[in-house]
């Protein structure tokens, strides 16, 4: 079985630093981005299964970064996790608009932290789990022609 992916999307190498150590425990592998166009380059290359995507970043903001990963058929079944220092309500409600599944805010906690990131991945392997199983029920019932009594 492969290693979840994790992509850490921040241009404070501080904050990178951090939590790469607190996720360190976990079992995933760990890429970087230092802005919001190179986030959207490392997301093709990389395939992340989670994104720790924060909000004020040079080049595209993480609004405008998560909304084009949701608003995309391929990269929307990712998961984005924004952590920010914004904490206003206005903010949470843009992230929410974005398309981001959770935020956390600054600073951060590191228990806090690995919790909801087992619980995003937990959610995004029962996901993709779900969505192969629909896959597979369309192929069966394609394969076996109309039902009977069907008009």
């Amino acid at each position: 079985m492969s290693k979840n992916k994790i992509l850490i999307a921040d241009d404070n190498l501080t904050n990178v630093e951090l939590l790469e150590a607190y996720l360190s425990e976990t079992d995933c592998e760990i890429a970087v981005a230092a802005d919001g166009r190179q986030t959207l380059d490392k997301v093709d290359e990389f395939r992340p299964d989670l994104i720790l995507l924060d909000i004020m970043m040079p080049k595209l903001s993480g609004f405008e970064v998560c909304k084009k990963l949701k608003n995309n058929p391929d990269t929307r079944g990712i998961m984005i996790l924004m952590v920010t220092a914004l904490n206003e309500l206005g903010d949470i409600e843009r992230a929410v608009a974005s398309g981001c599944d959770d935020f956390l805010s600054k600073p951060i906690n590191k228990i806090e932290l690995v919790k909801r990131v087992e619980n995003m991945l937990r959610l995004r392997k029962v996901t993709d789990e779900l969505q192969r199983l629909r896959r597979y029920i369309d192929g069966v019932d394609d394969a076996s022609g109309p039902r009977r009594g069907a008009v």
